[in-house]
């Protein structure tokens, strides 16, 4: 078995869905892992149980560090059945099986591997950055956090090692997530008209959303924004007129369309009555795909794919999007071993080949980062 199985599994057997999360779980398997391979190793908490971690190897001059990363959190596992034990990591045939197999543990553990790899070499030139966090899944709270405690250190590249099976993308969407309320009167549900419904005044609010388009250019590599609502929730019970409705709205941006705009253009879309609060506003990542090093990934990548890669975006938002502007806007590739289509699915899987390619290709990557 190989060494990037083994830890994937041992990832996905330690329970880390969010909520709760409970990633010092697995950040002290890591955290350990790593301080045996000689990295500085921090666990800065997110909250009680929710650690997150940076993991240094210092080079020997002054050059910037890659930054690896990664998040330690999973989506719950859904009401539906599973073939599969969720947190027993199976393998059946050529697939790992179990939630966060593809999303993203297993880029975590090529992510470890591949750093521990690196470490056993000596050491180079320029250093690592492992930033591993906690809470991505409900908006990269564990990488803002990070951000705000200015414990980030210098970066030159950032590799971001969520699933693209692992095809290297230099660009991905940004997100701004708002709440969208209305208040009301309660009332008897017989006696509707001594009461103000909440719901019936948010109704044509959700209507107007589904038929709205940002419009503008598409973006050559993230085509245009999307809106969706995802939650619809209101009222107290079904015999009472509710007096309160609320909405989630997820609005994915691309370069040129920022929160404020997106707020004010849905706010005048769904009138005073409603009000709009942003719980999420995180940019959208892209990198010129003429950058040297981009270049330099492709070529690593491209015998482990199969193909020589063209620039590409992703529909996705990734810890990037704060990580990134956080370091200085370098170049930021997204590429890790999971299938994109198996993330937030019951029955998510990945294939055991790709774990291995990604640990081959973020170890030479990191290696020649490093000079070593």
């Amino acid at each position: 078995m190989s060494d990037v199985l083994e830890l994937t599994q041992e990832l996905v057997r330690t329970e880390t869905i969010n909520p709760p999360g409970r990633e010092s779980r697995a950040a002290m398997i890591l955290a350990a892992r790593l301080e045996a391979a000689g990295f500085e190793v921090e666990r800065p908490p997110l909250a009680d149980g929710r650690d997150n971690l940076v993991a240094r190897l210092p080079g020997s001059g002054d050059g910037a560090a890659l930054c690896m990363t990664g998040h330690l959190d999973t989506v719950p596992l859904g009401r539906e059945q599973w073939e599969h034990d969720p947190l027993g990591a199976d393998v059946d045939g050529e697939r790992l099986h179990g939630r966060g197999s593809s999303d993203m543990k297993g880029g975590v553990a090529a992510i470890v591997i591949a750093a521990e790899r690196v470490a056993a070499l000596g050491r180079g030139e320029a250093g690592l950055e492992l930033v591993l966090c906690a809470a991505e899944e409900t908006g990269c709270e564990g990488a803002q956090a990070l951000v705000e405690a200015g414990v980030l250190g210098n970066a030159g590249a950032v590799l971001v090692a969520e699933p693209t099976s692992n095809y290297p993308c230099v660009a991905h969407k940004g997100v701004v997530w708002l709440d969208a309320s209305t208040t009301g009167r309660a009332a008897h549900g017989s006696m509707p008209h001594l009461g103000e419904n909440a719901i019936f005044k948010l109704a044509p609010a959700l209507a107007a959303l589904e038929r709205f388009d940002f419009g503008g250019p598409e973006h050559e590599l993230l085509g245009k924004p999307t809106l969706s609502v995802g939650t619809v929730a209101g009222g107290m019970n079904i015999n009472s007129v509710p007096d309160w409705a609320t909405a989630g709205i997820d609005v994915r941006t691309v370069p040129g369309l920022e929160g404020d705009e997106v707020a004010a253009r849905l706010g005048e879309l769904v009138g005073d009555d409603v009000r709009l609060d942003r719980r999420v506003d995180l940019p959208p990542v892209s990198t010129d795909p003429s950058d040297p090093w981009v270049a330099e990934v492709f070529g690593v990548m491209e015998p482990l794919i199969g193909e020589r890669p063209e620039p590409r975006g992703l529909a996705y938002f990734t810890d990037a999007a704060a990580l990134t502007p956080a370091y200085g806007t370098p170049p930021t590739i997204i590429c890790g071993p999971g299938d994109a289509d198996q993330a937030h699915q019951t029955n998510e899987s990945c294939a055991v080949e790709l774990l291995e390619a990604a640990a081959e290709g973020f170890f030479e990557i990191a290696r020649r980062w490093c000079r070593l």
